[in-house]
């Protein structure tokens, strides 16, 4: 058993180093060795999850080539450009909603050379806005209706006798998240030296080219056009998300008789994704190549690709030691049943993917008697991976401050993400906890 586990960790290990691509093909290899090589039965691929996040990123891709996401991206710059004493303030919860809507943290890319700028317009030291603003683009995954990580975690508890819709868990989720974020904002809000008072920057600086590689350039969205058929595109994306959230609430308080005769949940959104897909497509004449090339769709496409292997294998695994694992993990998860919150987080950390971690962990927490209201409660905490900064996003943020403060770190762990990935992910997994203890106390009386 040890020595299985420690191949599946392997694979992940191997895996993360090369990327998230990587993690879903080396995590087959992971896989092959546990099932051709010891003779354990094969789990069962996540397909439901997978059709799902194929329909939304695809409907996702889509809008971004239509340029409807230039149009939200220039609606979040000219807020933040009004306020820009604000920048730290209000970037993360820019790209926090962002992430809400269209489900993918990636469109952070396209907002932090723009927060970048603001901030050195202002003094303002870049670090401060953009750490906090992407774990805030990562943090928006469990927030949002039509993201892996909430389809999952609603298929996966219906499917164990917790029936949970997706309004229910947005309605834990984003106060949790966003108290949780507020913390992390203001915990950025004065974070290291002001860039007149840092001698590094200073210095570096002096150099006539560094200071015009710093000051001389420019970022924005705002001299882009956006024509009526990138606003249409935004309008059908936003119309799909209503009408999920809409059914979803509809199925809240239909009798079972009723609720017999529509599609499950997953099924509908899969259909309504199509159809805003197919309505973009013929309304707003988006070139197809364009999407297919976008960052939304590739970074999608590479999700499902890491959640199909490492879901698969660790359901093998766990499928197989389901009743030895019960009795190692029994007691504790019955006395604490939060501790399941340091497992997710554990073993985000290793997987770069929120969906892959709920798809992986979840059966195993239900299997342990963990009710669903602890399980909603303590979501938050599949967002770990943060803390080792090899995450496109965070690496990327990186790159764009054109200062230099915003760091990886000389010792690898002391980077600009850890502090406000740790303040936002604590705080809102203990709001996240405290509001599923009121609204289901019944669930905590014994616990």
């Amino acid at each position: 058993m040890i020595i299985q586990l420690l191949i599946v960790l392997g694979a992940l290990y191997v895996g993360s180093r090369y990327g998230s691509l990587a993690l879903g093909a080396i995590s087959g290899i992971g896989l092959a060795i546990l099932v051709f090589g010891f003779g354990m039965k094969p789990g069962t691929p996540p397909t439901d999850v997978i059709y799902i996040i194929i329909a939304a990123v695809t409907c996702a891709g889509v809008l971004q080539a239509s340029g409807g996401m230039d149009w939200l991206i220039q609606i979040a710059e000219k807020m933040l450009r009004k306020h820009p004493d604000s920048i730290t303030i209000l970037a993360p919860f820019t790209t926090f909603f962002l992430t809400v809507l269209v489900g993918t943290g990636h469109v952070v890319y396209t907002l932090m050379p723009i927060i970048v700028d603001i901030a050195i317009k202002k003094g303002i030291r870049p670090e401060r806005p953009c750490g906090v603003a992407s774990v805030a683009s990562q943090v928006g995954i469990t927030c949002s209706p039509i993201a892996a990580a909430v389809v999952a975690f609603v298929t996966i508890s219906n499917a164990n006798g917790y029936d949970v819709s997706i309004p229910q868990v947005l309605m834990v989720t984003i106060p949790a998240c966003v108290i949780g974020l507020l913390f992390a904002a203001m915990a950025s809000y004065r974070r290291g030296k002001d860039l007149d008072k840092d001698p590094e920057f200073l210095k570096r600086i002096e150099d006539p080219a560094v200071k015009n590689y710093v000051y001389g350039s420019d970022a924005t969205t705002l001299d882009k056009v956006i024509d009526k058929k990138a606003k249409l595109a935004v309008y059908i994306f936003l119309f799909a998300i209503l009408v999920i959230v809409g059914l979803a609430f509809c199925q809240m308080v239909m009798s079972k008789e009723a609720l017999a005769k529509l599609p499950k949940m997953n099924i509908a959104i899969q259909i309504i994704m199509l159809c805003a897909t197919a309505f973009m497509i013929i309304f707003c004449k988006v070139d197809l190549k364009k999407a297919a090339g976008g960052t939304v769709w590739r970074s999608g496409m590479v999700a499902v690709v890491a959640i199909y292997g490492i879901a698969w294998m660790a359901d093998t695994y766990f499928g197989n030691y389901m009743d030895q694992i019960k009795d190692m993990l029994t007691g504790l998860v019955s006395q604490y049943p939060w501790s399941i919150a340091l497992v997710f987080f554990a073993v985000s950390v290793l997987i770069n993917s929120q969906g892959a971690v709920v798809v992986a962990m979840l059966p195993l927490a239900y299997s342990l008697g963990i009710p669903g209201p602890v399980l909603l409660g303590v979501l938050p905490s599949v967002y770990g991976y943060f803390f080792i900064p090899n995450y496109p996003s965070d690496i990327a943020t990186v790159n764009f401050d054109r200062t230099g403060t915003t760091v990886i770190g000389k010792y690898l762990l002391n980077h600009s993400f850890m502090m406000p990935g740790l303040v936002s992910t604590i705080i809102a997994t203990f709001v996240g906890y405290l509001i599923t203890m009121v609204f289901f106390p019944g669930y905590f009386a014994g616990l």
